[in-house]
């Protein structure tokens, strides 16, 4: 889901921007671009990616003028590339949108913190659940972190834009529509989680290498 006109209190705005670059930031501290330099796999398989949920991301539904729902798959490219690089790329791929005039470049960092910072943060925690707490079991990593992590991060994307708006619409009517729209929430969660559990499932099956966050030698050699 995507805010796609200036319907929120410029401060906060302003707020989310700040929150958002120093986030990217915090990311960029961590130099992943060295990875890609160094791995010229990883740097194909991540530039496919981000245009490939670039393109995605045009499909998308118009639900009302300043609001358009589409599938993130921040989840799934948090546990592909793990979060420096997912949130590299969702930053990218919300700058393309602001060049192709889908959304008002006032809004870009209001939609890097909804379709990047949160999800990737939720999935995160997820994986570090999975990784230190749970057994290590193949369909463990799989479920929680593959279909019921990614459902709980669009939840999570979703609530945070409900919440932005419940915080500062700049109109009651744009308010009223969000608060209809976070009723369908719960229907946009099974298509985000069957889609990246299903992506996972053929990737921990035929490259499980390709998977950053997972671990073969430990979930797979050791069984």
């Amino acid at each position: 889901m995507t805010i796609a006109e200036p319907v929120l209190a410029p401060w906060l705005m302003l707020l989310c921007g700040v929150i958002s670059l120093a986030v990217v930031g915090l990311a960029l501290s961590r130099r992943p671009w060295i990875a890609l330099i160094d791995d010229h796999a990883l740097q194909h398989r991540w530039l496919a990616a981000t245009v490939m949920v670039m393109l995605f991301w045009q499909l998308r539904a118009q639900a009302v003028d300043w609001l358009t729902l589409h599938l993130m798959f921040t989840a799934l490219l948090t546990l592909v590339f793990k979060a420096p690089l997912a949130l590299l790329s969702i930053t990218a791929i919300n700058i393309v949108m602001v060049l192709l005039g889908r959304v008002d470049w006032s809004l870009l960092g209001v939609n890097v913190l909804v379709t990047g910072v949160v999800p990737a943060l939720v999935t995160g925690m997820v994986w570090r659940l999975v990784d230190r707490r749970l057994p290590d079991n193949l369909m463990v990593f799989l479920f929680v972190c593959g279909f019921f992590g990614s459902a709980l991060a669009t939840l999570s994307a979703g609530l945070a834009a409900v919440g932005l708006m419940a915080l500062g619409a700049s109109d009651a009517e744009a308010l009223r529509q969000a608060l209809e729209y976070a009723r369908f929430l719960p229907l946009l969660m099974p298509s985000e989680a069957f889609i990246t559990g299903m992506l996972m499932s053929i990737l921990l099956v035929y490259h499980p290498g390709w998977v950053a966050t997972f671990n073969d030698h430990r979930y797979i050699d050791t069984k």
